[in-house]
């Protein structure tokens, strides 16, 4: 006998092709698509669009608004990005998903944008974590941060050694070799308490009340506003010859009266000042270098070994280096270096929502890491100190070397002269 169909079999048939159809992949967005990494990387930028969105939204009021955009940005673009990211690290995963769920509870539960804000803040922290996980560190951004460390490290070294040479010849030309002993250990003694700076200035960071964000904006800052002294250069040479005269002042003074104590001050004072020097900029450096720390390690290396081999021609086999044009080549480095702090610096500031952010779409956008290493981001916050700090360095190179040295030059033509050489000699900045 054939079945006779009647309509509760028609109805149950109905709901049961319904139901397999709302299940399968291609009915609902619940399940997420297998993403390659370049592809979960793309998704991590939408991301962060709808955080931004979400934080801007509660701010205004509109809470509903904000739990709609956090939600969204969660199920329709991280869930996609959890396949690749849960297999390069699935602890990271599995924060960042509370985060997210966090987040979308606390909105509900009507708590103040501070608490909102800060969660916002450690979000955006794991989503660049989450990036760095699935981005290759390529070539560019370890060669950047290596000679960031190197220039850094060589061109405060090599001001050191310079000091050296002068306080120690002039020691030798005064027939007072004997105190050379003292300054070297003020010397070792100074490069102790470099190191020491650089633990204790990480753990004083570390204790700060403040994001973490914050301090490493502040800190930038602060290395910024140093090098951009030492990167002048006609304010760092004068200042290089007050220095000098000081110490030699000092130096005189402590072997006329014999003092060993005086002279281990002077070979310390002499040197730290480049030493703490040194530990704030690689602070900074080490803070914007999350994952490169093996290649700031070996380029801080490598100066090392550059400046012990300067050292030995200085001192051992009596030689005249170019010191001006190893300084001037450094200070330029030095500059392009204090941009990339710069821009680290205003990033930071615009992820811990203390400084505002106007994104400029449709501009290139670096891999994480070549972009923590240079600084650059697409936001018109970034871009603009950058460029104003960059055109305060021509601006400053256009008058040294084009108006002061050919002033120079005019006032030396113009001065009178005594048989063949000129009554007296204008020294450049070189």
């Amino acid at each position: 006998m054939t079945a006779r169909w009647n309509p509760r079999r028609l109805i149950a048939a109905a709901a049961l092709v319904t139901f397999a159809l709302l299940a399968s992949p291609q009915g609902s967005n619940a399940a997420p698509i297998a993403l390659t990494r370049d592809a979960a990387i793309v998704q991590l930028q939408t991301v962060r669009v709808s955080i931004d969105q979400t934080l801007g939204l509660f701010k205004q009021g509109r809470p509903a608004d904000a739990y709609a955009a956090a939600r969204a940005g969660y199920l329709d673009h991280f869930e996609q990005v959890e396949i690749p990211l849960r297999v390069a690290n699935p602890e990271l995963t599995l924060t960042a998903e509370q985060k997210f769920a966090e987040i979308r509870s606390e909105i509900k539960s009507g708590v103040s944008t501070g608490v909102i804000r800060g969660h916002i803040v450690e979000l955006r922290g794991l989503i660049d974590d989450a990036e760095r996980q699935l981005t290759s560190k390529g070539l560019g951004a370890p060669s950047v941060v290596f000679g960031q460390a190197f220039v850094i490290l060589f061109r405060e070294g090599l001001e050191a050694v310079l000091l050296l040479s002068v306080l120690l010849g002039y020691l030798e030309s005064t027939k007072n070799g004997r105190y050379k002993r003292h300054i070297a250990l003020g010397v070792g003694l100074a490069a102790a308490a470099t190191a020491l700076t650089l633990v204790f200035l990480n753990a004083f960071l570390n204790a700060l009340p403040f994001g973490r964000e914050v301090l490493e904006a502040v800190t930038a800052l602060v290395a910024v506003a140093v090098l951009f002294y030492v990167s002048f250069w006609l304010v760092a040479r004068l200042d290089q010859r007050r220095w000098l005269e000081f110490l030699r002042a000092r130096v005189w003074s402590a072997v006329s009266i014999g003092s060993a104590t005086s002279l281990v001050l002077i070979g310390f004072t002499s040197v730290y000042r480049e030493g703490f020097e040194t530990a704030l900029f690689f602070q900074a450096l080490t803070s914007f270098g999350k994952g490169l720390g093996t290649y700031v390690a070996l380029g801080a290396g490598a100066a090392a070994v550059a400046l012990a081999g300067v050292s030995f021609a200085v001192f051992r086999a009596g030689r005249r280096l170019p010191m001006g044009s190893m300084l001037s080549a450094a200070v330029i480095l030095i500059m392009l270096t204090s941009i990339a702090f710069l821009g680290n610096a205003i990033a930071s500031l615009q992820a811990a929502d203390a400084v505002p952010f106007t994104r400029l779409d449709g501009w290139p956008r670096l891999p994480i890491f070549l972009a923590q290493s240079t600084g650059y981001s697409p936001t018109l916050q970034t871009v603009l100190a950058q460029v104003a700090l960059l055109v305060v360095y021509l601006a400053g190179g256009v008058w040294v070397y084009v108006f002061r040295i050919r002033r120079g030059r005019i006032e030396l033509q113009e001065r009178p002269v005594i048989g063949d050489a000129p009554s007296a000699t204008v020294e450049t900045v070189h």
